[in-house]
């Protein structure tokens, strides 16, 4: 699943093409998504991209009248093309450009989403958001004061986009680590110095993958529209059982929250 840095990357790539761009069209194939396709997203028609956004793993294409929303889901990419390319099989949404190009919305499970805001509303889905991982919203202060109480293993607190937006299952692996944080350790019972690691990690891993993502970045026309999960140097994501980067010890795989979770249970208390 696209996780934030891939988001972010995709948004990177698609911005040159379509901002500053006229939507002559939108032509949805399959309005079956996560959620149904409303049909007021066709007031992007005659707009102009003044921007491309993203808040957490939503992008964000601005127009005067509203914003589409768009969400990756598990299996979704978006590729700049030329107006005139055939559509496959999963090619669900088409935004036809002046310029003679498209922004084609490919997603073979169908579990990403298209959906439309006005210019005076937010949109349910970006509502009760917490606070983006590299703002300065995000601080030592703040993660201490809303883990104040809990029980929740730390891994699953900051996964939760109640909580911090955009913090996926390898990001989180990745920092926990480097913070030197156990994954099972109740978020309430971890010190505000703690706390101040952890942000510090979550904030270097993740603008470190964007810039990966960035520095690798193709052009997004008539590329896959993937940027995938880059040359990332992950330490312990997809390693349970290889030496420790640190000690040496093997690695420890577990499940929390269903999701694998991988750590060093010598390095991480």
């Amino acid at each position: 699943m696209p996780e934030l840095p891939e988001v972010e990357v995709s948004r990177m790539g698609i911005s040159p093409h379509v901002v500053g761009q006229t939507v002559e069209r939108i032509t949805v194939r399959n309005p079956k998504l996560r959620w149904p396709v409303p049909e007021e997203i066709r007031q992007i028609e005659g707009q102009v991209i003044r921007k491309v956004s993203r808040r957490a793993k939503y992008l964000l294409l601005e127009t005067d009248a509203g914003s589409a929303i768009v969400h990756l889901g598990m299996s979704g990419s978006l590729r700049v093309l030329p107006a005139t390319t055939p559509p496959e099989k999963h090619d669900h949404v088409d935004l036809v450009l002046a310029s003679g190009e498209l922004l084609r919305y490919n997603d073979p499970r169908r579990f990403g989403a298209w959906l439309w805001q006005t210019a005076d509303e937010e949109h349910s889905v970006l509502g009760k958001l917490g606070p983006e991982p590299l703002s300065e919203a995000f601080t030592a202060d703040y993660l201490f004061e809303r883990a104040q109480g809990k029980r929740t293993a730390i891994k699953q607190f900051i996964m939760d986009n109640h909580i911090v937006v955009g913090v996926g299952n390898i990001y989180a692996n990745e920092s926990l680590f480097s913070a030197g944080i156990h994954p099972k350790q109740a978020a309430g019972k971890i010190s505000r110095q703690r706390m101040g690691v952890l942000v510090d990690e979550i904030k270097a891993v993740l603008a470190f993958a964007i810039k990966q993502g960035g520095t690798t970045l193709k052009d997004f026309k008539n590329a896959d529209g993937k940027p995938g999960y880059f040359a990332q140097e992950l330490l312990v994501y997809g390693k349970g059982g290889e030496p420790c980067p640190r000690c040496d010890k093997p690695l420890s795989e577990i499940k929390i929250g269903q999701r694998a979770t991988v750590f060093c249970s010598d390095c991480q208390k």
